[in-house]
């Protein structure tokens, strides 16, 4: 009997678990956020801070050593914007931790602290998991709170509110609250030659093939979108589809969706507006690019990436 990917968990059961972003375990405690939930958390001694200048993590550094985490006391040299700040949740122990923008331009920042986009903490592996997981969560809402500081109904000046969850009109109190941008990223499969479809796009270094992505779109399901979105850059159409994991990707506040993709055309039509190349890769090529470095032939995103999920774990789906 001939096995399918499509019908089949494998070769994890929670591949999310293994993005870079996903490893958040505040417990955030949103059933409890009030008016002083904040101003409360401040005052727990212990508390620790995620400080932001723009949508770069401010971290500490003594050459060796670098440290995102912030006391108070550590804070108003940066110019901290309490008024804005975040609760991102607690940990095990009851610390509170919180997320805070910052006045002071990253380039005008001593040389003793490091200002880094969240790209880069996962590429270059600066923080732990938990860290980068709670830099992800910090990132995507202070991004929020500083792109909707008017009011989209009147036009009034907004007011932070609930630790940061709300943002209500001073004017005619209209509320908004944090967004997530659903995105599909998708690996089509053509099951009966084995192999999977890569493509480039024109914004990405040099060598580097990754998987097909795009918005969703009001009103689609995620299968659709899917669907919609091979076919519009690659010309290809899909039947069935099937989710794999999930990533959260704080440029600025994204939820990657992965999913398998079956393959019911094979010819290629690239949309030069959206991609700048797309191929069908067999699974020995894929398992070369998989291992490849910049600079040296094709190469995989990094490890971390959703899209890396999706490749290496077709590669290792136990046939």
């Amino acid at each position: 009997m001939t096995r399918s990917l499509f019908d089949s968990d494998a070769p994890h059961p929670e591949p999310s678990s293994l993005t870079a972003f996903s490893g958040n375990t505040l417990d955030r405690q949103s059933e409890y956020r009030d008016e002083d939930c904040l101003e409360r958390a401040l005052k727990v001694e212990g508390t620790h801070i995620l400080a932001f200048t723009g949508n770069r993590l401010i971290l500490k550094h003594d050459g060796q050593v670098l440290d995102p985490l912030f006391a108070a006391y550590e804070l108003p040299e940066l110019e901290p914007d309490f008024d804005n700040a975040v609760l991102l949740g607690y940990r095990e122990n009851g610390e509170p931790r919180i997320a805070v923008p910052v006045g002071v331009a990253a380039e005008d920042l001593a040389a003793t602290f490091k200002p880094t986009e969240p790209r880069a903490l996962y590429r270059d592996g600066l923080l732990d998991e938990e860290r980068l997981g709670e830099a992800a969560q910090g990132a995507a809402l202070i991004h929020w709170n500083a792109t909707n500081r008017f009011c989209g109904k009147c036009g009034g000046r907004t007011e932070s509110r609930i630790g940061g969850y709300r943002r209500v009109c001073t004017a005619c109190e209209h509320m908004t609250f944090p967004r997530t941008d659903p995105v599909v990223i998708m690996l089509t499969i053509d099951e009966e030659q084995d192999r999977c479809l890569l493509g480039r796009s024109h914004h990405f270094q040099e060598g580097m093939y990754s998987c097909l992505a795009g918005f969703v779109e009001p009103g689609e399901t995620i299968e659709h979108a899917v669907r919609r979105e091979t076919f519009e850059e690659a010309g290809i159409r899909t039947g069935r589809i099937r989710y794999h994991a999930s990533q959260p990707w704080p440029m600025p506040h994204s939820l990657m969706i992965g999913c398998f993709a079956e393959a019911q055309s094979t010819e290629i039509n690239i949309d030069e507006q959206e991609i700048a190349d797309c191929r069908w890769f067999s699974r020995a090529e894929v398992a070369q690019i998989l291992n490849g470095q910049p600079g040296v032939g094709l190469f995989a995103p990094p490890v971390g990436a959703i899209a890396h999920r999706l490749i290496r774990d077709w590669i290792d789906w136990p046939r």
